[in-house]
C-alpha cells in the first residue's frame, strides 16, 4: 500500500505531536510495500508472521525512503529510523490526529457483504453536494483505513470509510481510529466465520461502529434481524424492505425485469435488475437524505452510477451475456447473485460457473451445500463449479441435466465452451482468491 501526501509541514507537525518523537526529515509520501517505495517515502516496518518489513529496511533506503517507522533499529543501516513499540498503531495515531483537525461528516460503512459497492454508490450520490474524501481499494484495515485517512484534506467536506473486518474486535479499533460521525451496517452474514466462529461475533464485531456513535448517527437495515437486535447507543434511523422504519421502500418490477423502489413513498428507478444493487440504493437514499440530499439529485446520480468492476458487472460479446461477480463469494452474496441470474430475461440457458468460497470456517461445507440447493431451487439450466470445497455444491444438485465438478479451470473452460449458445447468459463468481475473472477473460475472447 502507498499513499502521496500533500502537505509534508503539516503532516511533520501531527506526526511530531501524535508519537512525541521529531520527524527530521521530509516526506512526500507514506508506503507499507518495499516493492512500492518512492524517493521521500515514510515506510512503516510491519512485523508479520510470514514476512517482517523490517527485513527490507536496506531496500527502502536504497530507493530513497527518507525514513521509517520501525519497533526496532537497525543499527547497521544508514537511513533515519523512528522506533515506536508498534509501527501499525503509530501511524493509526497520526492518522487520528490528522482527522481530528477535520469537522465533517465521516460515514463508517461495514458489514458482511456489499460494504465497497454501497460505498461507491453514495460516493457518487454524495458528490452532487460534497467534495467527497472516500476509501480506494481494499484500505479498509488497520492499516489501510490510517492511510486513507491521512489523505484528508482542506478541500473535503465529507468523508467515506469502508471498514473491514476478518477477527473480533476490528471494527472497534478502526472506530478508534476513524471517529465516525455516521455508520451503517450494510449486513450481517455467516461471512469470515473462519476468524469469527460464530454469526453473534461477527454481529458483535460489526455492532462496534453503531457503539462509537453514541453522539452520532447509526443507520439500522430494519429488514436485517441482527442488525435491529444490536445496541444503538445513540440516534438511529431505520431503511430497508419493510414498512417498520423511517425510510420504508417496496420493489416493483418493470416488464424487462428492472427494479423500481418505492421509498418513504417517493418513486425511484434503479435501472437494474439486480436485488442487492436495489437494496443498496436504498440504504444509501436514506444517508443521502439525512445528509440533506434532494430526492431529484438521487434519482439523477442513480441513472448515471456504473458498478464496480467484478461487481455483478453485465458484459456481453455480441453472442451470449456475462455477468462478472468475481470480486469475492459468501453464501448471502452467492444467493442473491443467483437471484439476479435468474431474473435476466430473454431466452437462452442461465449456466453458473462456481469456484470455492474462502474463510467460512468449520460451516464451509454446509454453506457450499447452501449453494447446490439455491441452483436447484433457481431451474439453472447448468452449474460448472471448481476448487476444493465446491465438490459439496455439485454433490447437492439433483434436478438439474448439465452439472459439473472440475479440478481445474482449463478443464472447466472447455466444458463450459461447449455447452454455450447464442443468447445464453453466464454467471461467475467465486472468492477472490479464487481468480474466477480469468473465466470471464477466456470466455469474453471466445
Amino acid at each position: 500500500m502507498r499513499i502521496d501526501l500533500q502537505d509534508n509541514a503539516q503532516f511533520i507537525e501531527v506526526f511530531a505531536s501524535a508519537i512525541g518523537k521529531p520527524l527530521e526529515a521530509n516526506v512526500s509520501g507514506i508506503v507499507t510495500d518495499s516493492r512500492e517505495v518512492q524517493k521521500g517515502d515514510l515506510y512503516i516496518a510491519i512485523p508479520g508472521e510470514r514476512v517482517d518489513g523490517h527485513s527490507f529496511l536496506a531496500d527502502v533506503f536504497k530507493k530513497g525512503a527518507s525514513c521509517a517507522l520501525v519497533n526496532r533499529v537497525d543499527e547497521n543501516i544508514n537511513g533515519i529510523q523512528i522506533k515506536v513499540e508498534n509501527p501499525v498503531k503509530a501511524i493509526g495515531k497520526v492518522s487520528t490526529a490528522w482527522r481530528n483537525q477535520f469537522d465533517i461528516p465521516i460515514v463508517g460503512i461495514t458489514g458482511s457483504n456489499g460494504k465497497t459497492s454501497t460505498k461507491e454508490l453514495l460516493k457518487h450520490i454524495l458528490t452532487s453536494n460534497f467534495n467527497v474524501h472516500a476509501t480506494e481499494g481494499n484500505y479498509n484495515t488497520s492499516i489501510g483505513l490510517p492511510l486513507t485517512l491521512l489523505q484528508l484534506n482542506k478541500s473535503h467536506t465529507l468523508s467515506i470509510l469502508e471498514m473491514g473486518a476478518n477477527q473480533p474486535g476490528d471494527i472497534a479499533e478502526l472506530c478508534d481510529i476513524a471517529h465516525p460521525t455516521h455508520g451503517m451496517i450494510t449486513n450481517i452474514a455467516p461471512a469470515h466465520l473462519e476468524g469469527f466462529g460464530t454469526i453473534e461475533t461477527v454481529a458483535e464485531t460489526k455492532g462496534a461502529l453503531f457503539q462509537s456513535l453514541k453522539d452520532g448517527l447509526s443507520f439500522l437495515n430494519a429488514a436485517d434481524h441482527h442488525i435491529i437486535e444490536l445496541d444503538v447507543p445513540g440516534e438511529s434511523v431505520s431503511f430497508g424492505l419493510t414498512p417498520d422504519c423511517d425510510y420504508p421502500a417496496d420493489i416493483h418490477h418493470e416488464e424487462g425485469g428492472t427494479i423500481i423502489l418505492t421509498i418513504d413513498a417517493e418513486e425511484v428507478t434503479t435501472y437494474s435488475t439486480n436485488l442487492s444493487f436495489a437494496k443498496n440504493v436504498i440504504a444509501c437514499s436514506a444517508i443521502a437524505r439525512e445528509l440533506g440530499i434532494k430526492w431529484q439529485n438521487i434519482k439523477d446520480r442513480i441513472a448515471s452510477f456504473q458498478p464496480p468492476k467484478g461487481r455483478c458487472e453485465v458484459k456481453n460479446n455480441g453472442s451470449i451475456t456475462i455477468i462478472d461477480d468475481t470480486y469475492n463469494a459468501n453464501l448471502e452474496s452467492t444467493v442473491a447473485a443467483i437471484d439476479y441470474l435468474k431474473a435476466f430475461s430473454g431466452n437462452g440457458n442461465r449456466i453458473f460457473v462456481f469456484g470455492d468460497m474462502f474463510e467460512l470456517g468449520a460451516s464451509s461445507f454446509e454453506q457450499h451445500r447452501s449453494v447446490g440447493e439455491k441452483c436447484d431451487e433457481a431451474e439453472l439450466s447448468a452449474v460448472l463449479t471448481v476448487g476444493n470445497e465446491t465438490i459439496s455444491t455439485d454433490a447437492a444438485i439433483n434436478e438439474m441435466d448439465f452439472h459439473r465438478h472440475f479440478e481445474n479451470k482449463d478443464d472447466l473452460l472447455s466444458s463450459l465452451k461447449s455447452i454455450i449458445n447464442e443468447g445464453d447468459k453466464v454467471l461467475v463468481k467465486g472468492s477472490r482468491g479464487m481468480e474466477m475473472e480469468t473465466i470471464v477473460e477466456a470466455i469474453l475472447e471466445a
